[in-house]
């Protein structure tokens, strides 16, 4: 089976992981003339954007020097080295984005828009980006003494500053399965009660400690939507960085398709390939986003049904209503 690649994913950066407590190397990598710095905005109820180049549909990388005029005084943080030198995280402080953007001819975009808007490469490096800035400003100080945590290995590990403790800590990413059901002709999506109209997903839950990914995904679809699975394969996984999450995708079978709603959910039920074309196509049915991993299990879920691209019968209501 081929390789899926979901937005976000597929990232073709080399991360260097095991160089980078190497401080002879990593110094060098700071200094390189062709260094290039991503600026992110600084966290808000919006989340953390990204400068952006309007004009090119692109990131706004800085270079060695519009770093030092405009933020020399914001610590890097080292994504990994691609085909022209290295990559680099910057986060610029509260209160300067206007002021950035108007120095270097940019505008701020946010990681939603992103994924669809930008190229993949640059798209996944700004989901990397956020992630591991979030987990930085999130990330402090130390879970068993208190004492303050200092920023070691460029960037990707916290270590405690207290010489009696010194446990190091490292990125959160917290694991969670999304899965398409199928029962005979029919897919199982839900829908939680304050959710618009229409809109229908399929299910997704957090893995719990000591239990795997299939027993997850059965655990999951019975609290929710009280189907017992069977069966359940691997289908792709997508990054997902609002703030940590990784999203594991399935496929499964499920063993009797009574339904017995649980508390998360408003509604599920089970729908054929028949029934979601009709319903894009009157727009009474609203899937996810291309953005999601959630779409495209339902899209291979049409296709090895059905036969039906979803693209080919996608509707044009959003999933998201723009903001007034």
């Amino acid at each position: 089976m081929s390789e899926r690649t979901n937005i976000f994913a597929g990232l073709g950066l080399d991360r260097n992981a095991e160089r980078r407590d190497d401080a002879p190397w990593a110094a060098a990598q700071c200094a390189d003339p062709n260094a290039r710095f991503l600026v992110l905005g600084a966290d808000a109820s919006g989340g953390r954007p990204a400068l952006f180049a309007p004009q090119h549909g692109a990131l706004r990388l800085l270079d060695g020097g519009e770093r030092d005029a405009c933020l020399a005084r914001a610590p890097a943080t080292y994504l990994g080295h691609d085909e022209r030198g290295p990559l680099f995280g910057i986060v610029a402080d509260a209160g300067d984005d206007v002021r950035i953007a108007d120095a270097l001819g940019g505008a701020w975009i946010d990681l939603r828009s992103a994924g669809t808007r930008l190229p993949a490469f640059q798209s996944g490096l700004f989901a990397y980006a956020r992630a591991i800035a979030h987990w930085q400003a999130r990330t402090r100080w130390c879970s068993a003494c208190g004492a303050a945590l200092e920023l070691v290995a460029l960037g990707h590990r916290g270590k405690c500053t207290n010489a009696a403790c010194g446990i190091e800590h490292f990125p959160r990413v917290d694991p969670a399965m999304i899965v398409i059901v199928s029962w005979q002709d029919r897919c199982l999506l839900g829908r939680q009660a304050a959710w618009p109209e229409h809109r229908w997903s399929t299910l997704a839950g957090f893995i719990e400690p000591g239990e795997s990914l299939e027993d997850a995904v059965r655990r999951e679809v019975y609290e929710e939507a009280g189907v017992r699975v069977g069966a359940c394969a691997y289908h792709s996984s997508q990054p997902w960085p609002f703030p940590s999450s990784l999203m594991l995708g399935f496929t499964a079978e499920a063993i009797d398709p009574s339904i017995r709603v649980g508390e998360e959910l408003g509604d599920a039920r089970w729908f054929s390939v028949g029934e979601i074309v009709d319903g894009l196509a009157a727009r009474t049915l609203v899937l996810p986003p291309r953005l999601s991993v959630s779409h495209e299990l339902i899209a291979h879920w049409l296709r090895e049904r059905g036969g039906v691209e979803l693209a080919d019968v996608l509707g044009d209501e959003p999933w998201s209503k723009p903001r007034a």
